[in-house]
């Protein structure tokens, strides 16, 4: 199987059972890249896929106090909604480098092979596969679990879909040690998630571990307009973003403004929500591969579900790999599809003609 997301649980939930397992991953370590900021674990998917792990514990240990508050701003910098963090919340954070180490530390030695680069996947029949890694070598497998999210490889064993741009970017920019240093910064975001939105465009930031403000800013353009924005230069993107943002105030502005870091373009893309394959013997997909859709939140999450209701129904169907991967899919299809249309739901209330009102309408009947 390959990493992503979602490779590192099922792994885990393999062992778990019994069941060995190899990820192979490009990276040549597990320290060679940063690996983001925040991520909320929810209830109903994330939660149950580490309890499935046997990680609840470790998970818990991780877990930072305070990051569910939520604020939202106008524009013109006025609070439009305030909510603590009264301990009761469903989607406590974590930082995703702490989560991936607890899943790596989990795992017996040898498990994950770094610097295994996929090049190649071809079918051999009889449901066994070989992938090809750039480092010159060649594994076969007789069951290939593509958890290798957007741009997947083992993808096109099963489906031609290709992912497409959904025309919304973001950039994605971080404040160090912000409290001291970026004070207006620091109170637009308040104790957890800040997010200022209008139709086209917003800014969505969260307070991780250590004073750091992570913050995306949404802007509704074509790829072209993104791409002749010199990305190695800070001031010159936050000049040209602060041009779209010219009469908001300097509250949530000050997010890109104060420049902390080199910004980072990234463009979602979307397979469709009703994506979906016939079975083909002796491979599947978990996660950003199976189901890639515009963020919403919940992408690592049904990732690591995923890999639980794909590593159960191997442990429940031992030596029987294709009535495994028949029930795992009759599942994971409709559940995907849902997700995605919700997904896209969100993003139209967030960034459509109504924003943010639609998004606050929502949230209010929750209060």
């Amino acid at each position: 199987m390959h990493q992503g997301r979602g490779g590192l649980p099922l792994a885990r939930i393999l062992h778990v059972n019994g069941i060995p397992s190899a990820v192979h991953e490009a990276d040549p370590s597990p320290t060679s890249r940063p690996q983001g900021g925040m991520l909320d674990i929810h209830e109903h998917n994330g939660r149950p896929a580490l309890a499935a792990a046997g990680l609840t514990d470790g998970f818990r240990a991780l877990v930072l106090e305070g990051r569910q508050a939520s604020r939202a701003l106008a524009p013109d910098g006025g609070v439009l909604l305030d909510e603590p963090d009264d301990g009761t919340g469903a989607r406590p954070g974590v930082q995703r480098g702490e989560l991936r180490r607890l899943l790596l530390d989990s795992l017996p030695a040898g498990t994950v092979r770094w610097g295994h680069k996929v090049t190649g996947v071809r079918a051999l029949g009889e449901g066994h596969h070989e992938v090809a890694f750039a480092n010159g070598t060649r594994v076969e497998t007789g069951l290939l679990v593509g958890a290798d999210g957007a741009w997947s490889r083992v993808r096109p064993l099963l489906s031609s879909a290709k992912p497409v741009y959904t025309g919304t970017s973001f950039i994605e920019t971080y404040l160090h040690d912000a409290d001291t240093r970026h004070p207006v910064a620091a109170k637009a975001v308040g104790g957890g998630a800040m997010y200022a939105l209008a139709p086209g465009k917003g800014i969505q930031a969260h307070r991780e571990a250590g004073g750091t403000l992570h913050t995306y800013v949404a802007l509704q353009k074509p790829m072209a307009w993104f791409e002749a924005i010199d990305l190695a230069d800070p001031g010159a993107v936050a000049g040209v973003v602060a041009r779209e943002f010219g009469d908001w105030a300097g509250e949530p502005t000050a997010l890109f403004t104060d420049g902390g870091t080199t910004p980072v373009l990234r463009p979602p893309h979307t397979l469709p929500a009703d994506h979906r394959w016939d079975r083909v013997p002796g491979v599947t997909l978990l996660g950003d591969a199976a189901h890639l859709m515009i963020p919403s939140g919940e992408g690592a999450n049904l990732a690591m579900f995923d890999a639980a209701e794909l590593g159960k129904a191997l442990a429940a169907h031992p030596g029987d790999t294709e009535t495994a991967l028949a029930a795992y899919e009759r599942d994971l299809f409709p559940r995907s599809a849902e997700e995605a249309h919700e997904a896209d739901h969100l993003h139209e209330l967030m960034s459509g003609p109504d924003s943010p009102h639609g998004l606050l309408n929502l949230i209010a009947p929750r209060r």
